[in-house]
């Protein structure tokens, strides 16, 4: 039998290796004082398309249900925990989830996550305690030399409002700042607007690198006042971050959004050794308008996948095989009980010994049981 294209069976290491990630994420959360939340798999394709969110319906797995209304997979955590805390009552809360997401626009078709989401915490409180979460959670897995990246939809924003852009402009420009094509910025930015305008869009696409990139910028816009905000709230939660003992901070004033509902500080965690992005986040207050809400609401989400692939497979433990017919099969769970923190595996016959610490086989003599090492 096949699979759907995109559908894949795993088996082994690769479960292994995703239950352990799931298993510390758990644990970190827990200690840290989140409560944990889930979401039904099947939700109203409207819940995702509307206005305030803003995913494209053809990326999703979808289908009609009897009353001619449209239903599809979860395709996204944030909005989907976003419906189920709408109605909570106004207090700093901490929200944990693990599961799986459905796309189509990805080399595959579920996608396994874990995530925080925050609501009423002051802003730099929650974009703080999100990103040394994440930060904790590595450190339990033993990735010690992450990069958080940090960029605000702000900076972006405020300067493409003082060009006059048609959805279709304005969508190619966030595209190009996206794909950093400076030339193509540039030119877009100057065809809507002025070559003063144009050339800070088109340096945007290089205002990336270490923290020195913010004193750079804050004189170079010393006179705009709310771009000046933002580089210091950037400035400020780098701080934190460093005093808590993260590890290198990079700064990306060039970052766009790739979804309508992010309303501020972004983030990234990359492994520098495979340039991976192992979690991704930032704020995302203007996702509760929809509910006609006024919410401080950050979070993040960590690919699973890739922080899978960081694990290796270093049991310490003997590994113990023990022999047995049908006779003695009572005879070899008794056997398996003195081998206290071992792995025993109970097998019709001998095995490969390369697998194996010790390999043990039960013989029958005069009607007593015998054990032998192989």
């Amino acid at each position: 039998m096949f699979l759907p294209a995109g559908s894949r069976d795993e088996k082994g290491m690769a479960v292994s290796s995703r239950s352990h990630v799931m298993e510390e994420f758990r644990k970190v959360a827990t200690l840290r004082g989140y409560k944990e939340i889930s979401t039904p798999v099947v939700e109203y394709a409207t819940t995702f398309t509307n206005k305030h969110v803003g995913m494209k319906l053809q990326e999703m797995m979808k289908w009609f249900n009897a009353e001619g209304e449209i239903e599809v997979l979860r395709p996204d955590w944030t909005t989907a925990i976003a419906r189920a805390l709408s109605t909570e009552e106004k207090r700093p809360q901490k929200w944990v989830y693990q599961g799986s997401v459905f796309k189509r626009n990805m080399p595959g078709v579920e996608y396994h996550q874990a995530g925080v989401e925050i609501i009423h915490l002051p802003e730099l409180m929650g974009e703080s305690e999100s990103l040394l979460m994440a930060q904790s959670v590595l450190k339990e897995l033993g990735v010690n030399n992450s990069l958080i990246e940090l960029g605000h939809t702000g900076i972006y924003e405020s300067l493409a409002n003082e060009l006059q852009l048609t959805c279709t402009d304005a969508e190619r420009l966030r595209h190009a700042m996206h794909d950093k094509k400076k030339d193509e910025v540039y030119q877009i930015a100057k065809d809507n607007g002025s070559k003063e305008t144009a050339s800070e869009m088109a340096a945007l696409v290089d205002a990336f690198g270490t923290m020195d990139i913010i004193t750079e910028y804050e004189e170079r816009w010393k006179d705009r006042d709310s771009i000046l905000s933002i580089l210091q709230h950037i400035k400020k939660l780098a701080q934190i971050l460093q005093q808590s003992g993260s590890g290198e901070i990079l700064i990306d004033l060039g970052r766009v959004k790739n979804l309508p509902y992010y309303s501020g500080i972004m983030f990234r965690g990359f492994l520098p050794e495979s340039g991976g992005v192992c979690f991704s986040g930032g704020r995302y207050d203007r996702l509760y308008e929809q509910f006609g809400k006024s919410i401080s609401a950050v979070g993040l989400a960590f690919d699973i996948e890739v922080l899978a692939n960081q694990i290796k497979e270093s049991d310490e433990r003997q590994r113990i095989c023990i022999i047995a017919g049908e006779e003695s099969l009572a005879y070899a769970e008794q056997l398996r009980a003195s081998f206290e923190n071992c792995i025993v595996d109970v097998q019709p016959e001998q095995m490969d010994k390369g697998n194996y610490t010790k390999i043990l086989e039960i013989k029958t003599s005069n009607g007593e049981f015998e054990v032998i090492e192989k």
